[in-house]
């Protein structure tokens, strides 16, 4: 008959042998006592440092300029620090588990029972550097960064030092590893996805559409979907009421800029809702104090960076200015919508049709059609004309770049494979192009 577990746990503890404490045993336990709290600080470190926010930051800056200085320093190279951090622990850690089993060794006779002697050592060692080396100091840490970091910039200061050729090699090694990984899998480019779309089988021709505008729509700057100046319907900020109305009635927009003397100096953005209440006023009316402040964006952001800022602004018009601080066109959220799904026509918005095509390879397009909208009409590559191109957006632009001066009519034009008639030019733009596909 086989004896109960609690005599056989009992027989097991009667047959353990402890040997008296000798002055190795007492230093050894110290020791592991000294790297305990070492091992707590430096764990707490991780999370002190790297959850300080600019609030604390400024707090240990008015505290103490040394302090400062040397959270800013550690803070400055943030791979160097936690590879201080890790190296510093893993030795801790290392150097705990090595005296505990003299320790354990020495104190204890587990002759008779080995399994024992290994199990009691790793779950003491384990539960003590779990919970008092990574679990409570990390908490504490957690609620008390400020503190914790300003008293531990000084010893990881000094470690940051002693561990400078380790750390660095394995920042380094780190480094090299991502590297080889960021190749691997930069391999696949936007065309690939693109044409792994066209591959694509049960989805319909304009799904397709949106999912490859979709890909793209990260790598389309500003100024290639906005509209140029030369179309941007604005107002004098001097015009008189009434003006003001006729504007707004021929154009149909329901935001419009508002400048002083020329484009270059917007003062703000009018919306018409906002003078709706005023439609029976005369010219006396100051309707300057409606304008709203205007929103102004470089034309090499890209679209999606500006969609996000127009949720977070709740607004849907920006001024497009180039390096020199002037007006280049306007960009609205409708804009950028029209690049996933299409264009997007108001039911009160005349269609006016901005190309026809004559045959499969000979299409009449109006010079100022962006040449993103271009490139999507005859579904070509978007870098087809990168070298040509220059600063243009246009396919006017494109011819005006490529001669350099304004051309005469039935001139030809030949880019790559592509060739453009001029079918209507005056004294200062070109009109309509027919564009043959070579």
């Amino acid at each position: 008959m086989d004896p109960e577990p609690h005599y056989l746990f009992l027989n097991i503890l009667l047959s353990i042998q402890f040997n008296p404490l000798s002055s190795g045993i007492i230093i050894g336990l110290l020791m592991i006592l000294i790297l305990l709290i070492g091992s707590a600080l430096i764990s707490g470190s991780e999370v002190a440092f790297f959850s300080l926010n600019p609030s604390q930051l400024n707090k240990i800056r008015e505290m103490d300029g040394k302090h400062f200085d040397r959270v800013g320093h550690l803070l400055k190279n943030p791979e160097k620090l936690l590879a201080t951090i890790l190296i510093s622990n893993n030795f801790i850690n290392v150097s705990i588990v090595i005296i505990s089993t003299y320790v354990t060794t020495s104190l204890i006779n587990f002759q008779e029972e080995p399994f024992w002697a290994f199990f009691t050592q790793v779950v003491t060692v384990t539960f003590l550097l779990l919970l008092f080396g990574e679990i409570i100091p990390k908490l504490y840490a957690n609620h008390n960064a400020l503190k914790f970091s300003v008293h531990m910039a000084a010893p990881l200061f000094i470690l940051s030092k002693m561990f400078s050729p380790l750390s660095s090699f394995l920042i380094y090694s780190t480094s090299f590893v991502n590297r080889r990984l960021r190749t691997k899998k930069s391999n696949l480019t936007m065309d690939d996805l693109s044409e792994a779309i066209d591959l694509t089988t049960g989805v319909v021709h304009e799904e397709k559409k949106i999912l490859k505008s979709i890909v793209k729509f990260t790598n389309i700057e500003v100024n290639e979907i906005m509209m140029p100046r030369m179309r941007v319907v604005a107002v004098d900020i001097n015009s008189k009421l009434s003006s003001l109305f006729e504007t707004l009635k021929e154009s149909g927009h329901s935001r419009i800029p508002v400048y002083s003397e020329t484009l270059d100096t917007i003062k703000g953005i009018l919306y018409v809702k906002d003078l709706l209440p005023y439609i029976e006023e005369n010219d006396d009316f100051r309707w300057q104090d409606l304008i709203r402040p205007s929103y102004f964006v470089p034309g090499a952001k890209k679209i999606n960076v500006l969609l996000q800022e127009f949720r977070e602004k709740k607004i849907h018009l920006a001024i497009v200015v180039d390096e020199y601080g002037g007006t280049e066109g306007i960009v609205s959220l409708e804009d950028i919508l029209e690049e996933i799904v299409g264009e997007i026509a108001d039911e009160s918005e005349a269609i006016v049709k901005l190309y026809t095509k004559i045959d499969d390879n000979n299409y009449v397009f109006d010079a100022k059609v962006l040449l993103i909208d271009f490139y999507k009409t005859l579904m070509i590559q978007e870098d087809v004309f990168e070298k040509e191109r220059g600063d243009s957006d246009t396919l006017g632009g494109l011819i005006l770049e490529v001669t350099g001066d304004i051309p005469s009519m039935n001139d030809v034009v030949k880019i790559g494979k592509f060739k453009f008639t001029i079918l209507s030019v005056d004294k200062r733009k070109i009109n309509k192009l027919k564009i043959t596909l070579i």
